[in-house]
């Protein structure tokens, strides 16, 4: 069983087991939960058909774990304790004796990362990381493979966007996933094109972070930010987009080992 999230890492180990395996011996799992947008568990199942994989979609309860509310530094611990208590047991009552994940060599080289923790803790497998493929390896893989999601941007949860120590709710992760939309559609019908964004939930505020080569345009087009309802306050980073941006806001990731 690969635990696919829809992105290019998952995505490359399960067209891998599908090649070595065969598609009748492999099964993909997308988790449903309030954190994982609407369009993503859409393309997950179109991307499962493609390789004529089953396609699983159980669901999860992050929020049932005090740890994942909390939206502490190890947030993602939790998280990924809840998706691999779920598929463990899913899987062997498939008769599958694995599970396996699409971390990569970046992701283990990356430091803090609580989410692997939970991950190895549970015995899943990461074959990505075990050949030492890094994040342009797995997309040179991909594109060789001719996979469609091979050039797809990182989409990681709805609860990333979320500043660490504001409580997560149902309702928070909402807000962020309407913010998202509406600020794609409208620099959409602007005719502007942003392979990255990011809608970060700091309280009352939204802070956006799109590509920076658009964040001089954005900057200047404050009516494009009008379909993003919900918060108080909205303001634009000025670095623009960058994976783990939250992770700026620990001071002190250790504390939360």
């Amino acid at each position: 069983m690969v635990a696919f999230s829809g992105g290019v890492d998952s995505g490359v180990v399960l067209a891998g087991a599908v090649r070595v395996l065969g598609p009748d011996r492999v099964i993909a799992a997308t988790a449903v939960s309030g954190s994982l947008p609407g369009a993503e568990r859409d393309a997950a199942a179109r991307f499962a058909a493609e390789l004529g994989v089953e396609h699983l979609t159980p669901s999860t309860d992050e929020l049932a774990r005090p740890g994942y509310r909390a939206n502490g530094g190890d947030r993602c611990y939790f998280c990924k304790a809840e998706l691999l208590d779920v598929l463990l047991p899913l899987a062997a009552e498939h008769g599958l004796a694995h599970v396996a994940t699409g971390t990569n060599a970046d992701d283990q080289r990356a430091g803090f990362r609580p989410g692997i923790r939970a991950a190895a803790e549970r015995g899943a497998m990461t074959p990505l990381a075990d050949a030492g493929l890094t994040k342009d390896d797995v997309r040179q893989v991909a594109r060789e493979w001719s996979l469609t999601l091979w050039d797809k941007p990182a989409a990681a949860c709805l609860s990333s966007r979320i500043a660490f120590g504001i409580q997560i709710t149902p309702e928070r992760l909402a807000r962020v996933e309407r913010a998202e939309h509406g600020l794609r559609s409208a620099l959409a019908k602007a005719g502007l094109h942003s392979r990255n964004l990011r809608v970060r939930d700091l309280g009352d505020t939204a802070r956006v972070e799109v590509d920076a080569a658009l964040m001089p345009t954005l900057a200047l087009r404050p009516e494009l930010w009008a379909e993003m309802t919900g918060f108080d306050r909205v303001e634009l980073d000025p670095v623009g987009f960058r994976s783990g941006a939250m992770n700026e806001l620990l001071s002190d990731p250790a504390r939360f080992r």
